[in-house]
């Protein structure tokens, strides 16, 4: 009995002497309650909607309000109205709208007439969830549009939502696939590079680098090379096996450009997660402590970024860090090109924030990592 005391004794001693460990187990729960609770709130809410009214006659007002109590009763959509359609269709294929409506220039006429009226809604079917929820909601409103009276032929006085989906249809678990392949990303910069330099302390491996002239850069640069490279190449195998299983096939539909594009997202990504892990890990000596982190990590980066559920649904503050978290460009960027046909240039602005991300992160890596017992 008081072996089994001892024992108990002294790994209870190196559980509360870690005092990192005991704060993360104690707080994770709580953190994880708060970022899945925001990052999953049941319906969808303020979905950016662009409005081109062609027609501002007293029915496409009539619209306009319709949309108007949707915003203040549900808060489904967050309704912008748009002069130009060309520049509305820009900023839906952007991402900068999930949806256009369109009211045509003879809409109110039609109505009055009761020949039959129709009104476009064109939508960004790359974000499935997004899509289906401002169509239905916008659906279920039309029926509340109605002439001053009805005639014997109603069939003949209905506003009709013409949907029309901006590209080929997308499945639910393909819109899924850049997720994926960016939580491939973050569990090979988790178990490469920094890790890899945890364990040599652990190990005592570390300190035959004492005995070399090895500088901090040349492990610190070292380690996220062959993480790169290690991350890199799983990222790829995982998109490739993921489209096969959700029914993409990505040879026929990526062209070089899109590839070169795709490569780079994923490297400027590992790049910048390597860096953030280097800053994290860089002084840390037992991989108990990776493990505790990295569970973490995951939750806070992966659920805000709008892989699953999309950004303009969340609470103020966790919108405000999906506009730092890398994550939330790596995805932006790679949903564009899988699904949008986007070339490089359209994800201009996500692949200078992943760089400059990359740069700050290796850069304050570095002055982190400590060459010293």
């Amino acid at each position: 009995m008081d072996r089994f005391y001892a024992i108990l004794e002294r790994d209870l001693r190196k559980f509360i002497r870690n005092p990192l460990v005991v704060a993360m187990s104690l707080l994770m729960p709580i953190i994880y309650l708060v970022i899945l609770g925001n990052s999953f709130q049941g319906e969808l809410k303020n979905l950016p909607l662009a409005v081109v009214d062609l027609d501002r006659g007293p029915y496409s007002e009539k619209v306009l309000e319709l949309l108007r109590s949707l915003e203040a009763g549900p808060k489904t959509i967050n309704a912008q109205m748009i002069s130009d359609q060309g520049f509305a269709m820009q900023g839906l294929r952007e991402g900068v709208f999930k949806a256009v409506l369109v009211i045509p220039p003879d809409f109110s006429r039609n109505v009055i007439r009761q020949t039959g009226s129709e009104l476009g809604l064109f939508l960004d079917n790359a974000e499935t969830i997004s899509a289906n929820t401002i169509s239905a909601a916008i659906s279920r409103a039309i029926p509340e549009l109605r002439a001053d009276y009805i005639s014997v032929r109603e069939e003949r006085t209905k506003t009709y939502l013409r949907s029309v989906e901006l590209y080929k249809k997308i499945d639910y678990d393909q819109t899924l696939i850049p997720g994926v392949v960016i939580m491939a990303i973050f569990l090979g910069a988790m178990t490469t590079g920094a890790f890899n330099m945890v364990m040599d302390k652990f190990l005592g491996v570390e300190e035959s680098y004492f005995l070399t002239p090895l500088t901090k850069m040349d492990i610190v640069m070292g380690l996220v090379g062959s993480g790169l490279l290690i991350t890199t190449i799983l990222a790829v195998l995982v998109l490739f096996l993921s489209s096969l299983i959700s029914g993409i096939y990505l040879w026929q539909m990526l062209h070089l450009q899109d590839i070169i594009s795709i490569l780079l997202v994923i490297m400027l990504s590992t790049l910048g997660l390597q860096g953030l892990m280097f800053m994290i890990m860089g002084r840390i000596n037992h991989p108990r402590i990776v493990g505790v982190l990295g569970g973490f990590l995951n939750v806070i980066f992966f659920f805000p970024s709008g892989a699953i559920y999309p950004i303009e649904s969340f609470p103020g503050w966790l919108k405000a860090f999906a506009k730092v978290n890398p994550e939330t460009y790596s995805v932006h960027a790679l949903r564009s090109i899988l699904f949008k046909g986007a070339g490089i240039s359209a994800v201009g602005g996500d692949i200078i924030f992943l760089a400059a991300f990359a740069c700050v992160t290796i850069a304050l890596g570095m002055l982190v990592f400590k060459r010293a017992l």
